[in-house]
């Protein structure tokens, strides 16, 4: 068998068994290789699928400087508490949202999930809201694994719930019939209202109803730095009501896999236990931590100043699609007024609208990539794009442009079925 060249083996299948041999790669093609054919960082994986993929933020690959870290990781064993790596990034993300712990955890539906099992006893009840990620979209993980309910409130466009309903949901503790109330939870930003952030002071109301009934309050952040960049507020201030907040690496942020809980010691600990109670314990992860603490520094390699850019293309593509026929309000929380999208509506990443009736949502999205642009279909019959790292605003031009040729394409074909509808006589 030939050599492989010096410092780097393929891939290759023994003659016999089912064992594959993996592949050893220099340092230098793990993260250099795909920026030669691309003089701008952010788009160096566009050269793999041409796409610009607007289906979520969680499509991010990680910066240069995020696979340096990786691969030059100092690693322990993390369920030892010996990785170094994690706990730099524990202790840098208590830092910044000034608390006095942090706990790494692979998902932001782990971190939601060991939270509770932080916060809550089996049998107790969760006030929150009704579109929240912990209601609609973790598989009733509050139920199954925490032995939790969640009392559910309406929201409001801006993604709030009012303060009297929140008062008169707290359960009467001396009523055996009914749960105690043990937790209250917000989501911010806050994703059905089109990722609105809850302000200071709407988190400080909410925080203080809370804590006059001995409750704490969770703040499911998964875009929680896309908060305070449209706020403009230091991550520590919009923390600093809430006894605990999980935030994502992975959306925003642009790290491969991961988010952080963060909150008191006690908290954490018990946190902690909930995590491997879970399956969550992991090991040598400083692997990936180490992606989570380049994005969380300062300077050009961190993450958490740049989501000014997405904030800035969601909007320029709202005022794109606005001006289209064809291109209508969202309507629910996302816009509850009929007519035109509003790009006033549009305060952080993510951009969600509906076609007109006549026009077929499966049909646009598939023009839409056939022109290599990736949109998403969200709940209600509506669409949503979410801008992130990797997406220019020379980007953002070519998917309006998309978006107009992907409506003129669906409406052909609406006007050509209602031609061939036979007339009735």
């Amino acid at each position: 068998m030939a050599a492989a060249a010096p410092g780097k083996w393929r891939l290759r299948r023994p003659a016999s068994g089912s064992c594959l041999v993996a592949w050893h790669l220099k340092p230098a093609d793990l993260y250099s290789t795909a920026m030669s054919t691309d003089a701008d960082p952010r788009t160096h994986d566009r050269t793999r699928t041409g796409a610009i993929d607007l289906r979520s933020d969680t499509v991010t690959h990680p910066s240069p400087a995020m696979r340096r870290a990786m691969y030059e990781a100092e690693l322990g064993d993390d369920v030892f508490g010996d990785d170094p790596t994690v706990n730099a990034l524990e202790e840098r993300a208590a830092e910044l949202l000034g608390k006095e712990a942090g706990l790494f955890v692979a998902s932001g539906t782990m971190g939601n999930l060991v939270a509770q099992l932080g916060h809550l006893a089996r049998g107790q009840e969760t006030i929150a809201g009704a579109s929240t990620h912990m209601v609609d979209d973790e598989q009733a993980g509050h139920a199954v694994v925490v032995g939790t309910s969640i009392r559910q409130m309406q929201e409001r466009p801006d993604g709030t719930f009012d303060l009297e309903e929140l008062e008169a949901a707290f359960r009467d503790p001396h009523d055996l019939h009914e749960p105690i109330t043990g937790l209250v939870e917000l989501e911010n930003t806050h994703a059905h209202s089109m990722a609105r952030p809850l302000t200071l002071e709407y988190t400080q109301a909410v925080a203080r109803i809370a804590h006059s009934h001995g409750v704490p309050l969770h703040v499911d952040g998964a875009r929680f730095f896309n908060a305070t960049v449209a706020l403009g507020l230091a991550p520590h201030a919009l923390a600093a009501p809430a006894d605990s907040v999980t935030f994502c690496l992975s959306k925003g942020l642009a790290c491969p896999v991961g988010s952080v809980v963060v909150g008191g010691r006690d908290f954490v600990a018990r946190a902690r236990r909930g995590r491997k109670l879970v399956g969550g314990g992991m090991r040598q992860v400083g692997i990936l931590a180490a992606a989570g603490l380049v994005a969380l520094s300062d300077g050009p390699d961190g993450m958490i100043e740049r989501l000014a850019e997405d904030h800035a293309n969601g909007r320029r593509l709202a005022e794109g699609l606005a001006g289209m026929d064809g291109i209508e309000s969202a309507g629910g929380l996302a816009q509850p007024e009929p007519g035109r999208l509003d790009p006033n509506r549009v305060a952080t990443n993510f951009v969600v609208f509906r076609l007109s009736r006549d026009l077929d949502r499966a049909a646009f999205l598939e023009a839409l990539r056939g022109r290599g642009v990736l949109m998403v279909a969200y709940p209600h019959g509506t669409i949503r794009a979410v801008t992130h790292y990797g997406v220019t605003g020379a980007d953002i031009e070519r998917v309006i442009g998309a978006c107009a040729e992907a409506l003129d394409e669906v409406k052909s074909r609406a006007a050509g079925r209602v031609a061939a509808t036979p007339m009735e006589s």
